[in-house]
């Protein structure tokens, strides 16, 4: 027996009465069975979130693209930010790495364990070492040398890569090169960045030796949306696991990379299922 289809609606517009309503009522008369739904007022900026994942009931006319257009009034009368997704289509993810293999090695195997239902449309790294992993994926791997002569000509041929796949969201799974303000602006909301967090935060090349040295008890991971201000993006996903000072700096790194993997699969997970809405510097997440 066929599994139906399943769609997602995403809705995100000023506070208002009604919304509910409005959205349920919407999905009954058009045949539609909500499954799931989740709903918050932000307060503080009033604005109103909500997602919706429905299917239509056995016997009914699925008419997606209708349902799309009728759709379009209740969503002026709301002033809604607001879209219809088909689950059966994949959204398209690209990774970048450079050195570090622990975030693309979760990643590659969540998505082959049908974990994360995405389709990887390449993985882009500026050094040669991961290559191989790419390749036994049967993913297409592109290799982009930087330089501080060549930065712009790559990330623009970046973006180009990006646009020629269709690409939803860039993955930035440990690559180690800072993308400029340009590029930042041009994948806004849609490119996640993994980043060591600590408390206290600790920079440089050599972050677990410094918590080392400082006796953390805490070892975090942020995975956030990318921003000109570095490391500084709404915040979609945090990991943390308590260490002592028993942990010599490579127990830190362990832990450390468990953490990065976790947060990390978790902020895709979130955004391929369509739950994360920016809410100006922050973001909700419907878990």
């Amino acid at each position: 027996m066929d599994t139906p289809t399943h769609y997602i609606m995403t809705v995100a517009c000023p506070a208002a009465s009604g919304i509910i309503a409005a959205v349920t009522s919407f999905l009954s008369r058009h045949q539609c069975y909500i499954s799931e739904l989740a709903q918050f007022d932000d307060e503080e900026i009033s604005r109103f979130f909500l997602r919706a994942r429905f299917r239509f009931n056995e016997g009914a006319t699925a008419d997606f693209e209708q349902l799309n257009a009728e759709f379009e009034a209740i969503a002026q009368d709301f002033s809604m930010d607001w879209q219809i997704h088909d689950t059966s289509r994949l959204p398209k993810v690209m990774i970048m790495v450079s050195k570090f293999d622990h975030c693309l090695t979760d990643l590659l195997y969540r998505h082959r364990k049908g974990e994360l239902g995405m389709e990887i449309t390449a993985i882009v790294s500026n050094h040669l070492d991961l290559r191989s992993m790419a390749e036994r994926e049967g993913i297409r791997f592109v290799y982009k040398p930087i330089t501080p002569e060549n930065k712009a000509q790559r990330e623009q041929e970046l973006f180009e890569l990006v646009e020629e796949t269709a690409t939803d969201l860039v993955v930035l799974a440990r690559y180690m090169q800072i993308l400029s303000d340009d590029l930042c602006r041009k994948l806004e909301g849609r490119a996640i960045n993994i980043h060591h967090s600590f408390l206290p935060g600790f920079k440089g090349a050599r972050p677990y030796h410094q918590a080392f040295e400082r006796g953390v008890k805490l070892i975090g991971a942020t995975a956030h949306f990318v921003t000109g201000d570095l490391d500084e993006g709404p915040i979609i996903e945090q990991e943390v696991q308590r260490v002592d000072h028993t942990y010599r700096p490579q127990d830190l790194a362990s832990v450390g990379r468990a953490t990065e993997t976790v947060a990390l699969s978790r902020a895709v997970r979130y955004f391929i299922e369509h739950r994360i809405f920016l809410a100006d510097s922050k973001t909700v997440v419907f878990h």
